[in-house]
């Protein structure tokens, strides 16, 4: 908020002017002044809340002066409405109050009863009584009332800082006076920030979390007598929201109504800001989605400290400590987030991961879950580590936090034209995906399956991948370096996806699979590759699958090994799902994936051999027997020529 502008109406004699003049010089002016005054702005140095500049606009009642009256009206962000008797406050409700609904000006209105030394029989409390709060439930436009003195300086200043709060710190997004109590809204932004502040999500604040609270919104220690009476406060009424273990999550929303209900609302709009919430209780755009810009061919990847969070969390919501989430700690985990990422529900998950024998999600899987969120779809990371309270520090302020410590961006992987890309270097990343291809029947999804260590149980009737079906866990290679494979089949969206250039480039390696058992299966590889020709610029691996059956030839005018040496690649790896060797094919597959120059299909006039290591190899044997022949031959010429 860079200005506010007040406009000061009411009816003519009230004391509008009065009141700017006895702010404005600090005493009241006894002698006449001017009608209307002109506009005057006072800077952000002198006293302001939230160091604002503040416009103050006086205006006349008159009739001929009405349009310009109405001009300022819409231009203001806060009304001061003067009255100073029993007629002017009649006209309040009569005629103020609707004519502002009528030219549309939705903006807060601080009702002011001036005058008050020509009243003193009548006490405040009274006065607030039958005057103002009959109007306030009204017209909820009015944010606060006040009765004010020119003549005496009685609440100058005062009137002034509620106009300046009732823009900077509104009550009507907190709390209803109706029915006096905080609006669902700001209940809900509360509860995060109880479920931020509760670090050891034990349901208490205890004390030292509390001191962590204090230091992180208003930057100062809360003394032992204050905690004291804060807890004192909360338990007059509701006495379990108290307990040695500290204050419940009831008790703290209490506590802000209490705020709230003593015109303390800027304290609770405090701690809303230090937690990025905007005046229409929603986070900051700028904090859910800060700029994090991903350059061509490189991906983003959670970095140590993402990794640490995410452990961290897991662990906190694992009460039974059984080593898995289940869907009440799944819940209780997401609780200040809109619920599970669609990206997620869209993979069925959990059943997109690993999970335990009950059905819940390991921390493996919950790791490998957030390794390909970050993957495909970064920003969704991005907002959920600032929902979940991604930090460094309990009591660290704020400004200083930033949820893209949590990410880093991997080199970029560029692939080479095709005269050289069979000599393309090693990929840097640690999250890598690959597309199963395959025709019907051919043992895709059950290569998923098997991937999250769940075996499909043998079924008499075939049931089709229809919809994108994915898998993610985690893989370690020889080494132990540990990498991210996402596995995906296409379903029925295969030939949108791989007649798309852009979505072929989200892909690391092809897994092309067929029934090794089914003389017809292979055959629908060739006529895919045949007629989907971008599928020559992705690295691939054949894998014959049902291995444990008898192999028969495939109905196809080359045969498996033949079609991958013609390519230049592997020959296909036989595997069955029935057989515990398979996990080595998930090691091949990021083999393949981490160093993908062999993998590449070779195009025309292309030599097999270019870019595979053996080939190389044989042409280095081949030129070092010819060497040494040669050396021999001149060697023994030398000797015949001596003798």
């Amino acid at each position: 908020m860079a200005t506010v502008r007040i406009c000061v109406c009411g009816d003519e004699g009230a004391g509008k002017s009065s009141l700017i003049t006895s702010l404005v010089k600090d005493i009241f002016v006894a002698h006449k002044i001017q009608p209307v005054l002109p506009q005057i702005t006072i800077p952000p140095s002198i006293g302001t809340p939230e160091n604002v500049t503040t416009t103050i606009v006086d205006t006349s009642a008159l009739p001929h002066e009405r349009a310009t009256l109405n001009k300022e009206l819409r231009k203001s962000n806060v009304i001061l409405l003067v009255y100073s008797d029993h007629y002017s406050y009649e006209r309040v409700a009569l005629f103020w109050l609707p004519h502002f609904r009528s030219l549309g000006v939705n903006v807060p209105v601080v009702l002011c009863a001036n005058k008050s030394d020509l009243s003193t029989n009548t006490p405040t409390d009274q006065v607030v009584e039958d005057e103002m709060l009959p109007v306030m439930s009204e017209f909820k436009e009015i944010d606060s009332c006040i009765r004010t003195s020119a003549r005496e300086h009685h609440n100058i200043n005062e009137v002034f800082f509620l106009c300046q709060k009732a823009v900077t710190d509104p009550i009507a997004p907190l709390f209803d006076s109706k029915t006096s109590s905080l609006k669902p809204a700001c209940v809900s932004a509360l509860q995060r920030v109880f479920y931020l502040c509760d670090r050891d999500q034990d349901g208490f604040l205890s004390d030292k979390e509390i001191h962590d609270f204090q230091i992180k919104c208003f930057g100062k220690p809360l003394s032992d007598l204050d905690l004291s009476n804060i807890k004192s406060s909360i338990q007059k009424q509701l006495p379990d929201s108290v307990t040695d273990k500290g204050i419940t999550q009831s008790g703290f929303i209490l506590l802000n109504k209490l705020f709230a209900e003593k015109g303390r609302h800027e304290t609770i709009w405090l701690i809303l800001r230090t937690f990025h919430y905007t005046d229409s209780l929603s986070l900051q755009s700028s904090f859910l989605c800060p700029k994090f810009d991903v350059p061509a061919n490189s991906s983003a990847e959670l970095s140590p400290a993402g990794y640490r969070f995410f452990v961290d969390l897991f662990l906190l919501h694992d009460k039974d400590n059984d080593g898995g989430l289940s869907p009440s700690e799944l819940s209780a985990l997401f609780a200040p987030t809109p619920g599970l990422p669609p990206q997620w529900q869209d993979n069925d998950f959990p059943s997109c991961t690993v999970r335990n024998d009950a059905g819940y999600i390991t921390l493996q899987g919950w790791l490998a879950q957030w390794s390909m969120t970050t993957f495909t779809s970064h920003r969704t990371t991005l907002a959920y580590l600032a929902y979940l309270g991604f930090d460094s520090s309990p009591s660290t302020p704020s400004s200083t936090t930033s949820t893209l410590k949590a990410l880093t961006i991997t080199r970029p992987r560029k692939r080479p034209p095709r005269p050289s890309r069979r000599r393309a270097p090693p990929v840097s990343r640690t999250v890598l995906q690959a597309f199963i291809l395959g025709a019907p029947h051919s043992g895709k999804s059950s290569i998923l399956s098997t991937f999250l260590s769940r075996p499909s149980p043998p079924s008499p009737t075939y049931s089709p991948s229809l919809q994108p079906r994915t898998a993610v866990n985690s893989v370690e290679l020889p080494g132990g370096k540990q990498v991210t494979l996402i596995l995906t089949e296409l379903g029925d969206h295969e030939p949108s996806i791989l007649d798309n250039a852009a979505k072929l480039a989200q892909c690391d390696i092809l897994l092309y699979t067929y029934d090794s058992s089914d003389a017809n299966s292979f055959q629908y590889l060739v006529a895919l590759r045949e007629k989907y020709p971008l599928l020559d610029d992705l690295p691939l691996l054949f894998v014959a699958t049902k291995a444990d059956a008898d192999r028969v030839r495939q109905d196809c005018e080359v045969q498996p090994e033949e079609y991958a040496a013609g390519l230049g690649v592997r020959k296909p790896v036989h595997v069955s799902v029935a057989w515990g060797s398979i996990s080595e094919l998930f090691v091949q597959v990021a083999e393949v994936g981490l160093n993908p120059g062999s993998a590449y299909p070779k195009g025309e006039g292309e030599d097999p051999d270019d870019g595979d290591g053996d080939g190389w190899m044989a042409w280095w044997v081949a030129a070092g027997a010819v060497c040494v022949v040669g050396a021999a031959v001149v060697g023994i010429w030398r000797r015949m020529s001596a003798a």
